[in-house]
């Protein structure tokens, strides 16, 4: 990755993590194509830093837009060095209540969004031949709790997904990382959550519980978006950038005790596991 003077192409800069990655991109010089699907939320950006910056609109759902936008950074700057796909929201649901029309727009946003996002700027950075590519998922995609099923599913599917192209990507110079963001003050707890207006008594003690704790803690989450937007950084910058990019003590915590659960499963129905192979096969 060119770290001199990198140019940054952020989706879904209106709040959050992409508001705040682009204001210390700028801060710092660098050069950068921030969007949002209403461009008038980002539009002091460019007042602020004239060339240095492109604003344009861009909802990720629409794959002309994306080639667009993806050619209007190429000519303008010549080259595009990191691409955050940060755009999504989350969704509130037991998986039984689930609606059939806001599960499918939530894995357009936040699966195949960032799939045309990504294969749209890969040709820019195999010609030049490096550039990274941060993918923001969340703990949420390592770990799993009730009401967020769906979306715990897009961000498994980004997991997945990126770490496979980090595998073909890596003989070409280019790198990728998941940040994984435990709760942090951005509005996917409140404003931007979208609900499912199904209710089942049967969930009140599960699903329904949680959803009523995610507003409550909403605009009080540990996470600062500013110092997690400047880990990301951090970890760009790096010479070797982490493939997984925890944010926060929780989602450091939620991590460790995902991983003690899967070593506990594993180690205990180990001869179960092995007993499945044929007796004569190669150990």
């Amino acid at each position: 990755m060119n770290k001199t003077d990198p140019v940054w192409l952020i989706t879904g800069c209106s709040t959050g993590f992409g508001r705040e990655l682009a204001t210390l991109v700028l801060e710092r010089g660098w050069r950068a194509v921030v969007t949002a699907r209403d461009p008038a939320r980002v539009e002091a950006f460019a007042k602020r830093h004239g060339d240095r910056v492109l604003v344009r609109a861009l909802d990720v759902t629409m794959r002309d837009r994306i080639d667009r936008v993806v050619e209007e950074a190429r000519r303008h700057f010549g080259r595009i060095d990191v691409l955050v796909n940060n755009a999504g929201y989350g969704y509130l649901a037991a998986i039984e209540e689930g609606e059939d029309d806001a599960v499918r727009a939530m894995f357009e946003t936040n699966v195949f969004g960032l799939v045309d996002m990504t294969k749209a700027v890969l040709p820019v950075m195999r010609a030049q031949a490096g550039g990274l590519i941060v993918n923001i998922s969340s703990i949420g995609g390592l770990t799993s709790f009730a009401a967020t099923g769906y979306y715990h599913a897009t961000k498994y599917a980004v997991e997945g997904l990126s770490e496979s192209l980090a595998l073909e990507v890596e003989p070409l110079g280019i790198d990728v990382m998941i940040v994984e963001p435990g709760p942090f003050r951005t509005n996917w707890a409140g404003p931007s959550i979208k609900q499912s207006a199904i209710r089942i008594d049967d969930y009140a003690a599960t699903a329904g519980e949680r959803r009523k704790q995610t507003a409550a803690r909403s605009g009080s989450q540990a996470g600062d978006p500013v110092r997690g937007a400047q880990a990301i950084i951090d970890a760009a910058l790096a010479d070797a950038p982490p493939l997984r990019l925890l944010l926060g003590r929780m989602a450091y915590e939620l991590a460790h005790k995902k991983l003690d659960s899967l070593r506990s499963d594993f180690a205990a129905w180990e001869a179960t596991t092995v007993g499945a192979d044929f007796p004569d096969a190669p150990k």
